[in-house]
């Protein structure tokens, strides 16, 4: 069998860029933005041919571990998860899955994937993986250059030099985002976009940013060396991984390197980042609207609408886009994605939170959302996965009341152990040491009416935890 590939999946990023949808906890790279899966699983799956492809390595953080399992288990995908202990950028990002794949395979061929990115005709990704797969192994570092569509001025662009292996090019020189003009002229002199992703031997990748920062190579290279295992992650040291320079792969590696390549490729490539790619992207009525959720349209053309529940009705305007979730509402022109940028950064000064989390609050063992809360109640609905527990825990504060919707629940408080069933309760006083649990085949749902002086997260006690956050 030939050699295979490793494909290495970014999946650390933040991503506000389509904020209220994406939040810090909960980003773009985890959303089903174009159908029943998120772009995560869709860029695993696009790699998931075993006669090309080995198994995943997925690097990502401590906040996003569990939904990168969770999302995996969805598609039925296994992979190898690193945790970075903190945002490093692209360029350490890469060089440690690049080391971590060399200490699976001394010679490995790596394929380094943004998560968040949408390809819509995968056969020609894979058989652009193919046609650069001769140029690595030969000591290139491959980048895939799409075919532009239009003359964007949001990517940066490529401009291939002479031929090095069938469809490959050696890269003659990158240029960053262009204004409209220039990217006119850009395509005119057959330049390609830039779309963040590469090919490479591990070894080579290592070896030329070693060239330009030897720190940086030694200090990944460590935290791997250390890193240690729990509950099945894999968790890079964090005193060695954080003396690497924040830095991009371009920057650090692509721009300086003598080893850049190019293979083309049109295969329905976005990099999903603003509403109105999402708006292109997406099925729309005869007037150009397009719609996630119920909403309604009337003398309006070009709209693009988003919401979670709430009905949107639109009547008399054009190119806008409206995203509604429980706790935010976008308006904004669609045009202008750098006035989302702004407006985010003004967001988190004024109103945190609604840049962090949603609502909805994504946990190891399911989910919380709250639904209503005055100065001395907060009431949430709260779902346990099959087989899931929370953490044994106490409070200082507050006091709970949990009545089972669907399911059935085995709680424990004190010494007392018991299962409640569907429309049965049970109260938790406050100090009281508890913990709940599902031990049934389905959902575990039910709402929690705590009462007291305070509702913060921080009054979780945890005595035993599962997830080892105690």
């Amino acid at each position: 069998m030939d050699r295979r590939i490793i494909p290495l999946i970014m999946c650390g990023g933040a991503g506000t860029r389509l904020w209220p949808a994406s939040r810090e906890v909960h980003p773009k790279q985890f959303l089903s933005l174009f159908g029943a899966r998120s772009t995560f699983q869709e860029t695993l799956l696009r790699v998931s041919d075993p006669t090309l492809f080995e198994r995943p390595i997925v690097i990502t953080n401590e906040a996003y571990r569990f939904m990168v399992l969770e999302q995996l288990a969805e598609i039925g995908r296994e992979a190898d998860v690193l945790l970075e202990p903190m945002r490093r950028e692209s360029g350490p990002a890469i060089a440690a899955g690049a080391a971590f794949a060399q200490s699976r395979d001394g010679e490995a061929i790596v394929l380094a994937l943004a998560a968040d990115h949408l390809v819509r005709d995968t056969p020609a990704f894979v058989a652009a993986c193919r046609g650069g797969l001769v140029a690595a192994e030969a000591g290139r570092i491959v980048t895939f250059g799409v075919k532009p569509e239009r003359p964007a001025t949001e990517y940066g662009y490529i401009s291939p030099g002479e031929v090095v292996a069938g469809e490959v090019r050696a890269v003659a020189k990158f240029v960053e985002k262009p204004d409209a003009a220039t990217a006119a002229g850009y395509i005119d002199a057959g330049y390609l976009w830039n779309s963040g992703n590469f090919m490479f031997r591990a070894g080579v990748l290592l070896d030329e940013y070693r060239k330009v920062d030897a720190g940086s190579i030694a200090a990944v290279e460590q935290s791997v060396a250390t890193a240690t295992r729990d509950l099945g992650f894999v968790k890079l040291d964090a005193s060695a991984f954080g003396a690497a320079k924040a830095i991009s792969i371009d920057y650090a590696v692509m721009e300086k390197t003598a080893h850049a390549a190019v293979v083309p490729v049109a295969c329905g490539w976005s990099d999903i980042g603003s509403w109105r790619q999402v708006w292109e992207l997406s099925d729309k009525d005869s007037l150009g609207n397009a719609a996630r959720g119920a909403a309604v349209f009337e003398d309006s053309r070009n709209c693009n609408v988003s919401t979670d529940r709430a009905l949107v009705a639109l009547e008399g305007v054009d190119d806008l886009v409206v995203v509604a979730t429980q706790d935010a509402v976008l308006v904004s022109r669609q045009k202008d994605a750098n006035g989302l940028k702004r407006l985010v950064a003004k967001l988190k000064v004024a109103a945190p939170g609604v840049t962090e989390n949603h609502i909805k609050v994504h946990r190891p063992w399911g989910s919380y959302q709250s639904v209503d809360n005055g100065d001395r109640h907060q009431v949430k609905r709260i779902i346990v996965k099959p087989g899931g527990r929370l953490s044994l825990q106490k409070h200082h504060h507050r006091s709970e009341h949990w009545i089972v919707v669907r399911g059935t629940a085995q709680v424990t408080v004190n010494e007392l152990v018991k299962t409640v069933h569907e429309n049965e309760s049970i109260y938790i006083p406050i100090g009281a040491v508890h913990r709940l649990e599902n031990p049934g085949k389905i959902q575990l749902e039910l709402i929690e009416v705590q009462t007291g002086s305070y509702f913060g997260e921080d009054d979780i006690i945890r005595i035993e935890d599962d997830y080892r956050r105690s």
